[in-house]
């Protein structure tokens, strides 16, 4: 299949599994017994990887747990659907939004001089419309760079406003890798192997913007199984001998059986892991 054709089949697919319109994301939980005024608070940007959205309904996501385990006062204003451009125009979701967009909430938090840890996830949503694009790839090639001009933007206000708190940057786990066993997608094994270096070139461009600005980046597609030798194969119980990489996505993300590219609760963890050891 020639690769033009297989892009297209990965932006479609990836428009159809994150059209989701914005929600308000989960409230912020804490399972501290300090005082609330005591602890630090950790601030989350970004989409429906921070409010834990999932086929049935909003589950626990990777940034409640990081704030459980961190002992941090979450302030979670992520909104599903958001791209990067949406950070800076768009009101935040949560509670504590107040009709400001996420980047000036995060900035008006982070001047109160409290704030511990800032993790923002996006870039996901940004790619979509290129599914219908008269030329994705080319369309796929302008999004990245858009994404890091946004992704520059946003850093640069997080900064000023505070220059020496610890942010974090994430990217996803290459749910593509699962088109291996999803009968949705006739060339499966094709885009499975694409999608290793789609998701290679996308991460070192993005975590070279990160690094920019002194944030720490989490690779979440290597901690989720990707990257390594598709003919690495293990004997998964659902379905059959295939390579380990495809069977972690299949365990972490929703995407092999339900073309869905959320996190599972395993996932969620696998995510959390990756930030609080990003160092």
């Amino acid at each position: 299949m020639p690769r033009f054709a297989l892009v297209v089949a990965l932006l479609t697919a990836l428009a159809a599994c994150t059209s989701t319109p914005p929600a308000p994301a989960p409230a912020p939980t804490s399972s501290s017994t300090r005082p609330p005024a005591q602890q630090q608070v950790y601030v989350s940007i970004g989409d429906s990887y921070a409010t834990g959205l999932a086929p049935g309904g909003p589950a626990e996501s990777f940034a409640q747990i990081v704030a459980k385990k961190s002992d941090l006062k979450l302030l979670n204003l992520a909104c599903n659907g958001a791209t990067s451009a949406d950070l800076a125009t768009k009101p935040a979701c949560g509670p504590d939004a107040a009709g400001r967009t996420q980047l000036d909430a995060a900035v008006e938090a982070l001047r109160g001089k409290n704030t511990g840890l800032v993790t923002v996830v996006i870039g996901g949503n940004d790619l979509v419309p290129c599914a219908v694009a008269q030329d994705p790839v080319q369309c796929a090639s302008r999004t990245v760079t858009d994404i890091r001009t946004n992704v520059a933007a946003t850093l640069t206000r997080l900064r000023e406003a505070a220059p020496d708190v610890k942010i974090v940057g994430l990217t996803y786990p290459d749910v593509f890798l699962g088109a291996w066993v999803n009968p949705s997608f006739p060339n499966g094994k094709n885009i499975a192997r694409l999608s290793v270096t789609m998701f290679q070139d996308f991460n070192t461009t993005i975590a070279a913007e990160y690094a920019k600005f002194g944030a720490k980046f989490a690779d979440v597609t290597r901690s989720t199984g990707a990257y390594s030798d598709l003919a690495e194969l293990t004997q998964d119980p659902k379905y059959g001998q295939i390579p380990a990489s495809v069977a972690k996505v299949c365990t972490l993300t929703y995407f092999c059986d339900r073309t869905d590219v959320h996190p599972t609760p395993a996932g969620h963890q696998a995510i959390a892991d990756a930030v609080t050891t990003a160092g």
